[in-house]
């Protein structure tokens, strides 16, 4: 194999609201920690264990817009992008970041569809309505 690859599937839930950042009228960033987790059994002693990860996101541009329209802390999602590792100095001390950049995201669930489940969402095509008799007599079909 001659190239690389950098790429990163989660499926997981929001920590907080996303934090946006406007830099001018195009572009901006998006910014949100999603945890994921898994469960085991411990043997010894049959207690139920919990690991909980934390990720940084970071969307840009539209996809940011969309995430801050719609997206909450709590909500599950399906995110897709590369790890990229970032440095700065603060205070004299070097910090760094791992951070999944994402390039495509698909809305699980969303608080706002639980609270409401009855309210029919607004993406839905219309039901198509059956034609009347008359209208069945004047079609033009010749059979």
């Amino acid at each position: 194999m001659a190239g690389t690859i950098n790429k990163v599937i989660l499926i997981g839930n929001l920590g907080d609201d996303v934090k946006m950042h406007y830099f001018d009228d195009q572009n901006c960033v998006g910014r949100f920690p999603i945890a994921t987790s898994e469960s085991y059994t411990n043997k010894q002693t049959g207690e139920k264990i919990t690991n909980t990860d934390w990720h940084n996101i970071v969307v840009r541009n539209g996809l940011a817009k969309v995430c801050e329209k719609y997206l909450s802390k709590g909500d599950k999602v399906y995110v897709e992008g590369k790890l990229k590792n970032r440095q700065w100095e603060q205070d004299g001390v070097k910090r760094y970041s791992t951070e999944v950049q994402v390039n495509e995201m698909t809305m699980l669930s969303t608080k706002r569809n639980e609270m409401n489940p009855n309210q029919p969402q607004q993406n839905q095509a219309p039901v198509a309505q059956p034609k009347s008799v008359a209208e069945e007599e004047n079609d033009d079909l010749p059979f």
